[in-house]
């Protein structure tokens, strides 16, 4: 099955860093976080990847042209026709297409834009700028087994905030709460696994994906969730970015499973 990745936005939720490249593009650590997610595909058996570009792209695909250079040892003897000898050799079971889906094309219609290269073939979706331990093999099994359009992983974030625990009649604050994850509402975390009748819910480049196609989904029945527990952090601020750090730098991060 197919994975197709959303990674054209212009993230300026963290422009710090995407004034210079994509937010999919933005290290943990000292790898991308697009490698990130597709290293936790390929270790449940997802290999084949349909990457959606759009605001400067051309990093993402000089990325992979030059991924030997990223990952391996190099010398380069320029005394003989500059000859480049690659050692360590770090290969991945990947087969990467990178398509450009307009600069200002909505989440949808970047999503249309794929449609050639999956065919009428069911496919994962999900988004370049979050990470997860969702065992993705059950997301498809519960996929399969709901018979749906698409299956989305819904999480909760939780709140950021302490909750101010105040008696009514005194107004005085008695404590503070941490606000746990169960406290909040259910939302779309990406994951997904979609059928191919998905793209006939998408108009055109200016459809949003989460505003147009999702409801219309919802409102026929065809739309499924799977309530993921456990860890989940997507990487729209720079606060978001620090905490993805300090998982990656202790040496647990939950989704570093291969």
């Amino acid at each position: 099955m197919k994975v197709v990745i959303l990674a054209g936005g212009y993230g300026t939720r963290i422009s710090e860093e995407s004034h210079l490249r994509p937010k999919p593009m933005i290290e943990i650590g000292d790898r991308p976080i697009l490698w990130h997610i597709m290293k936790y595909y390929s270790f449940y058996g997802f290999n084949e990847f349909i990457i959606c570009l759009g605001y400067k792209g051309y990093i993402i695909k000089e990325f992979f042209a030059d991924y030997y250079l990223h990952t391996s040892d190099v010398t380069f003897d320029f005394t003989n026709c500059n000859k480049m000898t690659v050692h360590n050799n770090v290969s991945e079971p990947w087969v990467v297409t990178l398509v450009d889906t307009g600069l200002d094309s909505m989440t949808g219609g970047r999503i249309k834009r794929i449609q050639k290269y999956i065919g009428n073939e069911r496919f994962m979706l999900t988004y370049g700028d979050g990470v997860s331990d969702i065992d993705l093999k059950v997301l498809e099994k519960e996929h399969l087994k709901s018979k749906s359009a698409l299956t989305m992983t819904a999480i909760q974030p939780g709140g950021r905030f302490g909750v101010l625990d105040i008696n009514d009649k005194t107004s005085r604050i008695e404590r503070f709460v941490e606000k746990a994850r169960e406290d909040g509402g259910w939302i779309n975390g990406g994951f997904m696994v979609a059928e191919p009748e998905v793209f006939e819910y998408i108009e055109g480049d200016h459809s949003i994906f989460e505003q147009h196609t999702l409801p219309k989904l919802a409102d026929e029945g065809k739309l499924n969730a799977y309530k993921h527990y456990g860890f989940w952090q997507c990487m729209d601020t720079q606060r978001d970015k620090g905490a993805l750090e300090n998982y990656w730098n202790s040496g647990k991060a939950p989704w570093k499973v291969w």
